[in-house]
């Protein structure tokens, strides 16, 4: 059983942020910004390749609800997915991080050559 899975099952505590049904919210332990929470659906979904159409229709206004209880809806904030080893994502449960609270700026690739990747 992943890590997510046991948050969910309440084996490992979390800071939650919001919860429903279906997806729980909460803040990241490492966080990269002032805003910084995981938002994942309860049901074990291993990444975002493998998201039914219907989950991510229930997931987005959960995620926007999220935003604004955390007051970052006004002001902007990121929303990002990692699939797969090269895109970063080490934990194998889908997982959305809602990044704010500061501008953000887009770190590594800021100054990225694409060349440099070819």
């Amino acid at each position: 059983m992943c890590i997510f899975c046991k948050i969910v099952n309440r084996e490992i505590p979390s800071n939650k942020v919001l919860e429903n049904d279906d997806f729980v919210a909460f803040h990241d332990i490492n966080p990269k910004a002032p805003v910084h929470i995981l938002v994942i659906p309860k049901q074990h979904v291993d990444s975002f390749n493998e998201l039914s159409s219907e989950m991510m229709r229930d997931m987005t206004p959960f995620i926007q609800q999220v935003a604004k209880h955390v007051n970052v809806d006004q002001s902007g904030y990121r929303v990002i997915t990692n699939i797969g080893d090269n895109g970063g994502q080490e934990v194998k449960h889908l997982h959305f991080h809602l990044l704010g609270g500061a501008k953000l700026s887009w770190g590594h690739f800021a100054d990225a050559d694409p060349k440099d990747f070819l």
